[in-house]
């Protein structure tokens, strides 16, 4: 497995192994102690699978207490994976970036509490798998908005993005900037 560089601190993206043939691929998917050595925690207590249509856009969420680290991946289709830095203190507070996933080359990319999360669907479907540190909580699920100028995620052009009224709703970052609980270390 292969550690990529990533330019906002915290985050990892893996290339792990992927062996195949004419008959089809196989690769290892998580391996606690290869993860683990690559800086990715090895302790998570839900798995989360969705499956979505191209041009669909989910994002940008994150739990607010006590937070919670995700190990996203692609089984099926191709999406733009993006996350947003929401740690207070941080010298790259309100920055984001974008990694392509895909099930072809099964890069995986771990997520750290402090970050947003979202992603948008590239290839006719995609099914998005994830394995999260805390539960999912209602009640401290957060949200800032998909397209908040100050922020300036580059979504796709070339696919009509569909999105809920939720994530169409959330407050723009600057109006959550000072209650976010996360902080850079």
């Amino acid at each position: 497995m292969e550690r990529l560089e990533t330019r906002l601190p915290g985050l990892v993206l893996l290339a792990p192994d992927v062996h195949g043939d004419e008959r089809g691929f196989f690769v290892e998917t998580f391996r606690a102690d290869a993860w683990s050595a690559q800086g990715v925690p090895t302790v998570f207590l839900q798995d989360n699978h969705s499956r979505s249509r191209r041009g669909t856009l989910r994002g940008i969420h994150f739990q607010t207490h006590p937070g919670q680290g995700k190990l996203v991946r692609v089984a099926r289709g191709r999406v733009l994976d993006v996350v947003v830095d929401l740690r207070r203190g941080s010298p790259t507070f309100g920055e984001w970036e974008g990694f392509e996933l895909d099930d072809e080359h099964g890069h995986q990319l771990w997520i750290p509490i402090g970050f947003g999360h979202g992603f948008c669907v590239l290839s006719e479907t995609a099914d998005f798998v994830y394995k999260c540190t805390a539960y999912y909580d209602a009640a401290t699920e957060a949200g800032i908005r998909f397209d908040d100028p100050e922020v300036g995620i580059a979504w796709p052009d070339d696919v009509e993005l569909l999105y809920s009224e939720r994530d169409r709703a959330a407050p723009p970052l600057s109006a959550v900037a000072g209650s976010l609980p996360f902080r850079f270390a």
